[in-house]
């Protein structure tokens, strides 16, 4: 970030969060890493920093990379990485790892995988722990990832930390979701299932020179153009269909290459982590990605949603830190189950007493009752 980065130090800043946003406006990585770490442990200011930060957020492209553990998703995350330096670019990394059952922090396994790019001066890397949270990210990911991006980073990969089928939250965060999947990852229809079809805007069979590959790349094109509904679309009732004519997995293939198409079809590349091939085909994927969603406007309702989302969930933290740090409400809902347990009320009837009489009271609102 250069010294004209349009950020304004709020009169209610501590001396110390002064010193971390002055170093920050310099572009001193270790400005950023206390940065994050005030804004990850949710440290006093760390919601000042983050509304200090707010208005230059939103420059960087985020990329989600989730797939089963062993996909070669840390391989594929260096590779990117090493692929934008060479183009001149700033990259930053979070990588979310498994929680440290002695200390609750990361493991830092991805870290250790990417020392290639680790030291590299235009390369910030974080590793953050999951610490119970699920959907394959930690609690505070998004707001990391608003903080690095505030850095004046041009990337930001973000890699979960590859527990399976739940790992949606992805979408949520990233302009280009990648779904990273390996031959031996088991049943292709198992592994597709929950959701996954649905957040992938690319899919990649990595570790491709090994058995099976093939056949896991046709049958992901084979349910995507199923999915796309073209294969039965103006087919006679009663009649077969000519697969020569109307074979899903070509029309998937075909619609994934097309780079004018008003509906996006991700494409199944091939890569192999070990020796780089495919990466250039990754790239150029991801970048075809992002010139369609800022062609359909798509672009600009995913980060308004993510806005969006952000509201909802500060405020349900504050109305539920609110609610059940009042005395008055607990000791009322202590009162309640007696009722509850003789079967003279419901639990929804004194949920809906409770919000009603909490709002009355001023317990949700904030004001004195």
């Amino acid at each position: 970030m250069s010294a004209a980065t349009p950020l304004r130090v709020p009169d209610a800043a501590t001396p110390a969060l002064r010193a971390v946003l002055g170093d920050f406006v310099a572009g001193r990585k270790a400005a950023l890493a206390r940065a994050v770490s005030i804004v990850e442990d949710q440290r006093s200011g760390h919601e000042l920093l983050m509304a200090t930060l707010h208005p230059v957020v939103g420059r960087a492209r985020r990329i989600g990379i989730t797939g089963p553990p062993g996909a070669g998703k840390s391989t594929l995350t260096t590779l990117l990485a090493e692929a934008f330096l060479e183009a001149g670019m700033r990259v930053g990394i979070v990588a979310v790892d498994p929680t440290s059952p002695f200390t609750g922090g990361a493991l830092l396994g991805d870290r250790v995988r990417m020392e290639r790019v680790a030291l590299h001066p235009n390369v910030f890397i974080r590793s953050m722990a999951t610490r119970g949270s699920l959907g394959g990210l930690a609690a505070m990911t998004r707001e990391v990832c608003d903080v690095i991006d505030a850095f004046g980073v041009d990337r930001i990969l973000v890699e979960t930390v590859g527990v399976g089928q739940s790992e949606l939250d992805i979408a949520r965060l990233a302009d280009t979701s990648t779904v990273v999947l390996v031959p031996e990852s088991g049943d292709s229809i198992q592994t597709l299932k929950a959701g996954v079809m649905e957040i992938a805007d690319l899919f990649v069979v990595n570790k491709a020179d090994r058995p099976g590959a093939d056949r896991l790349r046709n049958d992901i094109e084979l349910m995507l153009g199923l999915r796309s509904g073209e294969t039965l679309r103006n087919v006679p009732a009663h009649h077969g269909v000519d697969l020569r004519q109307k074979n899903p997995k070509r029309i998937a293939r075909e619609a994934a290459a097309r780079d004018d198409a008003d509906q996006w079809t991700p494409p199944v590349l091939r890569t192999i982590g070990a020796t780089g091939e495919g990466l250039g085909e990754l790239v150029g994927a991801l970048d075809r990605h992002f010139g369609y969603l800022e062609r359909s406007g798509t672009l600009q309702q995913r980060r308004r949603a993510r806005l969006r989302e952000r509201v909802v969930d500060v405020v349900e933290h504050r109305v539920r830190q609110r609610l059940w740090r009042d005395a008055a409400t607990l000791e009322w809902l202590d009162g309640q189950l007696p009722a509850l347990e003789a079967g003279e009320t419901t639990p929804l009837a004194v949920a809906e007493a409770l919000l009603a009489r909490s709002v009355t009271a001023g317990t949700l609102t904030g004001t004195p009752s």
